[in-house]
């Protein structure tokens, strides 16, 4: 994926059920808020074994994180 982490990415994966979405692009400030209230751990600039995590990070370990 080369776009902005959007809202509907977002809406997608909570109906699904996915307590984790994990991108390599940056969200949209409308998704953070989302995934915030829908209580998905939203992840971006997702390389290697880091990432930046924007929601819920508690439910994420062990892994080179920084919290946004």
């Amino acid at each position: 994926m080369t776009s902005r982490t959007s809202v509907e990415l977002v809406q997608n994966s909570a109906m699904a059920g996915c307590p984790i979405l994990i991108a390599v692009s940056a969200p949209t400030a409308h998704a953070v808020r989302l995934a915030g209230e829908a209580g998905l751990t939203l992840a971006a600039f997702a390389k290697g074994h880091g990432c930046e995590i924007y929601t819920w990070p508690e439910r994420v370990g062990g892994c080179d994180a920084e919290t946004v």
